[in-house]
């Protein structure tokens, strides 16, 4: 219960802005405005936000709702899986981040692996489709199904970037301080499944 807040302000979010782009009565417009902002005034008490921010974070979007995108790259070599230091907490993750509009799943992939690491690769499976809300991450504003994608490295080499301040390689039985925002200790056991076994059927949610 100590996050329901959250789910009911992401709940009339979405309702408000279903009701925005479909309803065409005036005053169902305004009702459905209302509710959007009772939603941005639940996530600006509960996070001591300020509303103008929680609004353009959280509420800044139009047309049917949907579940963002976030899509990882899990690279292997030597028995060891390839991690960045995440700038914005100082933990690790998989490279990765939101899916990009006019870019499909294996392109984005590509894209982040080689902004975040320096390596190129290419993609060569997907291993899982998860849902966060079905997992230990620390609470978030916005649904989100996360794709793992198996990569292979094509060449390139260990480079930070923008957003990332190291680039290592790591044991599973030796991880470093996790990210858990983007990724958790049981998700990264799970992708070590694959390694061990690559017929190792889709995960999903």
């Amino acid at each position: 219960m100590a996050c329901k807040w959250l789910d009911w302000a992401k709940e009339l979010q979405s309702m408000a802005q279903e009701g925005l782009t479909y309803s065409k009565d005036i005053y169902d417009l305004e009702r459905f405005e209302r509710l959007r902002q009772i939603s941005i005034e639940i996530m600006s008490e509960y996070t001591n936000m300020e509303m103008e921010i929680v609004k353009e974070l959280f509420a800044n979007e139009t047309g049917y709702a949907t579940p963002k995108v976030d899509i990882r790259a899990v690279v292997f070599k030597d028995n060891k899986i390839l991690m960045v230091r995440e700038k914005a907490d100082g933990g690790w993750s998989l490279p990765g981040g939101w899916a990009d509009i006019g870019l499909t799943p294996s392109e984005i992939v590509v894209k982040e692996a080689k902004e975040e690491s320096g390596f190129d690769v290419k993609a060569t499976k997907l291993l899982a489709v998860l849902d966060k809300k079905c997992h230990p991450h620390p609470p978030s504003p916005y649904h989100v199904y996360k794709m793992f994608i198996q990569c292979e490295i094509i060449g390139g080499q260990a480079k930070e970037g923008i957003e990332t301040s190291a680039v290592g390689f790591f044991d599973e039985n030796e991880l470093p301080k996790l990210s858990v925002e983007r990724n958790t200790d049981s998700q990264i056991k799970m992708l070590f499944e694959y390694l061990r076994n690559p017929s190792k059927k889709v995960e999903y949610d």
